[in-house]
């Protein structure tokens, strides 16, 4: 299994859609869990890294 380098900051396109209708997420925190936000309605998210590596599409940009 790959690791994908994040970093505070990084700016993420998902896979599917957050229910306010944006694929982008803004990484706020990094570690065993990342911690996320929506940057449409502002929601953070905290999400197990192992899960939350396949749902990226898109980090910075450059496809993963």
């Amino acid at each position: 299994m790959k690791i994908i380098k994040l970093a505070v900051g990084d700016v993420l396109q998902m896979k599917k859609p957050h229910p306010c209708g944006s694929v982008s997420f803004r990484v706020l925190r990094v570690g065993s869990d990342i911690r996320i936000v929506c940057t449409g309605c502002g929601r953070d998210l905290t999400v197990p890294r192992i899960a939350f590596e396949k749902k990226i599409k898109t980090v910075n940009g450059e496809k993963v």
